[in-house]
């Protein structure tokens, strides 16, 4: 129930085995899956081992079926066919797993002669503030498509004995030029340029930035035009810790939002026989607004609820997909902000979720008078609460700031504009989308245990 007092003061004896489990877990999935291609194939892995099928494979769906869709690499929906099928609709439970990050331009590598340097141009991807990510060492992560069909994946920057890459920033010695900038503009995006390497090679032109090709010739037989077909980002590198001298808290890069793709996974791993079909879908492309063909916004949605239809009662048409729809319940499982003990004066201290007291329901998103948000109606709030009561789960209520102070939204309004009820529950985090963020154990466990009740209901 709704509560002040922490998780860790009402946690059973027998819960604090099961929250260090889904912690650890937690801890290694941030580290195996920094982007929303290793997320994907993370939960695949996982997946296959547990023996669900390619639902497209699969000619009949009964009760029980395992099923999973993988669309792109980048966006996956597992499932399991409930006892009541499609009777009482699906219940779903929707995160993304991209994060803010440092995209590389499609022309990213180039030769600063004068500083004797091989740089890489980056773009930022996401809402983030600019001048956290310089001079914090970065990993490149990601896939370069060849014109001749190779897939070469690349993950370079983790392993102690990788180099790692390093945007600069000016030394403050000599740092007029930035003394009038305002902060968030400290750093200008075409200044977030990370040193590939200073070794020059043996070129008449273009030494250093010739050293880098040559590299990437005799290590992953790529060519520089290659890299314009390529998803390369620059993410922190380095892995995901415990935090604390109490070691209460988890710190590391994608807490949004993986810490809802996390533990809604493994609140479905723990699901084998539901009464009504449930649904966990993994979306790309939220931090930029959802749109292109592995955001909620594409009809990934609505095609694997017409394959579910048609293989379990034949029907495939457009009635029967929006009567499917209308009658669905989903949680759109996103992070909220916890109230920082620095920063008090952002929040409204009455409506901000506090780190350790559980899931955060926020009843509305969006930004000033609720603009560009997704709002649940007032009874499917007390619906949720209802079961996350039954099944004894913390939670809390929360929103993201004072009215006028920012905001944000989420992928609950793609689920909305079907007509079905939809609510967002996630963990509160502090530090969101710096490099490093912050996001206590115990409210991961509140996640853990809310996703899988919402799912048994």
């Amino acid at each position: 129930m709704a509560q002040e007092k922490t998780i860790w003061e009402n946690l059973k004896p027998d819960e604090e085995k099961k929250l260090e489990s889904v912690s650890s877990g937690y801890i290694d999935f941030l580290c195996r899956a920094k982007t929303e291609a290793e997320a994907v194939d993370y939960f695949i892995e996982r997946l296959l081992k547990a023996e669900f099928q390619d639902l497209e494979k699969l000619d009949k769906l009964k009760p029980g079926t395992k099923f999973y869709l993988n669309h792109t690499g980048r966006t996956l929906a597992a499932g399991i066919v409930g006892k009541n099928e499609l009777k009482n609709g699906l219940f779903i439970i929707a995160s993304h797993i991209d994060s803010p990050r440092l995209d590389l331009k499609p022309k990213p590598l180039y030769e600063d002669s004068e500083t004797h340097t091989a740089l890489l141009k980056t773009q930022y991807y996401g809402g983030l503030k600019k001048y956290q990510w310089v001079n914090v060492p970065l990993a490149l992560h990601g896939r370069i498509f060849t014109k001749d069909g190779r897939v070469i994946k690349l993950n370079l920057g983790e392993d102690e004995k990788d180099p790692v890459l390093l945007i600069p920033d000016l030394l403050p010695h000599i740092a007029k030029m930035q003394h009038d900038r305002k902060l968030f503009e400290g750093i200008a995006a075409e200044e977030m340029n990370a040193l590939a390497g200073s070794r020059p090679g043996d070129f008449k032109e273009d030494k250093f930035k010739g050293q880098i090709l040559k590299i990437l010739k005799e290590k992953y037989n790529v060519e520089e035009e290659d890299l314009a077909s390529a998803d390369l980002a620059l993410v922190p590198a380095g892995k995901a810790r415990e935090g604390g001298l109490d070691s209460s808290l988890v710190i590391g890069y994608g807490h949004d939002d993986k810490a809802s793709a996390y533990t809604s996974f493994r609140a479905f791993q723990d699901i084998s026989e539901p009464e009504d079909t449930v649904l966990v879908l993994f979306f790309d492309k939220e931090e930029i607004g959802s749109q292109g063909t592995s955001g909620s916004q594409s009809n990934f949605l609505e095609y694997v609820a017409t394959v579910l239809l048609h293989k379990l009662t034949g029907h495939s048409d457009n009635f029967h997909l929006l009567s499917l729809l209308r009658k669905s319940n989903a949680i759109s499982s996103d992070v909220d902000a916890a109230m920082d003990p620095s920063f008090k004066g952002a929040h409204d201290e009455h409506n901000a979720a506090k780190l350790g007291s559980g899931i955060v329901i926020a009843k509305y998103s969006g930004y000033g008078g609720k603009f560009e948000g997704s709002e649940a109606p007032g009874e499917f709030v007390a619906y949720v609460r209802r079961i996350f009561e039954k099944h004894d789960v913390p939670y809390q209520f929360g929103t993201l700031g004072k009215v006028d102070e920012g905001g944000g939204g989420t992928v609950a309004q793609d689920f909305a504009r079907h007509g079905m009820n939809v609510v967002d529950a996630g963990a509160p985090v502090l530090g969101m989308h710096a490099p490093f963020e912050i996001a206590s154990k115990a409210d991961l466990y509140s996640c853990y245990k809310a996703y899988r009740a919402f799912m048994l209901h």
